[in-house]
């Protein structure tokens, strides 16, 4: 049993560094990385090999990342490229999670499935519990099923995450763009005004509206871009508001004005329909895990004291079969 435990907390410790590494630590540029240590030896003077060059860089730059991205490509090779596609899409509404693109998401579902089939092998096979070997092989396909999915729940729930932030942040940001309108600014330079002030994910995504139209995108496009990137309904309205200004020459700042009104009201009525649904949210834990806990609770006394009472032995005596 030790063995087993020894086993299981290794492979739960990696698969938690691999997620660490993953979602914490962006994956660097390589080149830039190589010429950046390269200036520093030139700098010092030292004559430096390729190797040398190399070991100076930290371990999850030399082995993790290298390793992961060639399960990636090795992935893709059998991969639709309707699916790859799919898992870009899926990433760009999660805000492009850095360190992460396509070829690593499907390194780490393989690195999940792997480690999770993995270790119940290890639990079915010198575990008390044994099993047919069919039954032992379905398990483990199972298991492994649920690791290669887990990466893909993950992901699903910070695109959740990212339009309720959206969501909530929309308001007070189109305040802002009718202050600064109705001050006198022109809209790209209200938007250039709710990037300086917040870092957020809705002034993110008015940042990378303002890089584009700095390459040559219309204004009409890049706005349109971002409301596919976050694509949620609020964002699409505000978008197709403000370019139907534009086009018909309505003033910018009362188009503004009205839909950071539409906007509080639309957020307002989404709290209240999460407020409805936490009744039934709480009524699976309730019914599950605090009513049986309040049963033993209050029966138990109840219980103790019937069964050392007069009543008990009454019943206790009771000869029902006819023999004394």
């Amino acid at each position: 049993m030790w063995i087993i435990i020894v086993i299981v907390i290794i492979l739960v410790g990696l698969a938690a560094l691999l997620v660490y590494i993953g979602i914490r630590h962006p994956a660097p540029d390589e080149g830039a990385i190589l010429q950046q240590r390269l200036d520093e030896f030139v700098e010092k003077g030292e004559n430096i090999s390729l190797e040398t060059l190399e070991m100076a860089q930290p371990f999850r730059e030399r082995v993790i990342y290298p390793v992961a991205r060639k399960l990636g490509e090795l992935a893709v090779k059998f991969t639709p490229q309707n699916a790859l596609n799919s898992i870009h899409n899926r990433l760009v509404l999660a805000g492009n999670p850095p360190g992460i693109d396509p070829t690593i998401f499907l390194a780490m579902q393989m690195v999940f499935g792997v480690i999770l089939a993995g270790l119940f092998f290890v639990v079915f096979t010198f575990g008390q519990l044994k099993l047919a070997l069919f039954v032992r092989m379905l398990l483990i396909a199972v298991f492994f099923l649920l690791g290669y999915y887990f990466p893909s729940l993950w992901l699903g729930s910070k695109i959740s995450k990212r339009k309720r932030d959206v969501r909530k942040q929309m308001p007070d940001a189109l305040d802002l763009l009718t202050i600064c309108v109705e001050a006198g600014l022109g809209f790209d330079y209200a938007m250039a005004k709710v990037v300086e002030k917040w870092k957020i994910e809705l002034s993110k995504g008015f940042a990378r509206v303002l890089q584009e139209m700095q390459l040559g995108k219309t204004r009409r496009e890049a706005l349109r871009d971002m409301a596919e990137r976050i694509n949620i309904t609020e964002m699409t309205s505000f978008v197709a508001s403000i370019i139907q200004s534009e086009q018909l020459g309505v003033s910018m700042a009362k188009v503004l004005r009205i839909q950071s009104e539409q906007m509080r009201i639309r957020r307002r009525q989404y709290a209240e329909e999460e407020a409805h649904k936490a009744p039934t949210k709480m009524l699976l834990p309730m019914a599950g895990l605090i009513f049986p806990a309040l049963i033993i609770v209050l029966l138990t006394p109840a219980i103790l004291r019937l069964i050392h009472s007069d009543l008990a032995a009454a019943f206790g005596n009771v000869n029902l079969g006819g023999v004394p």
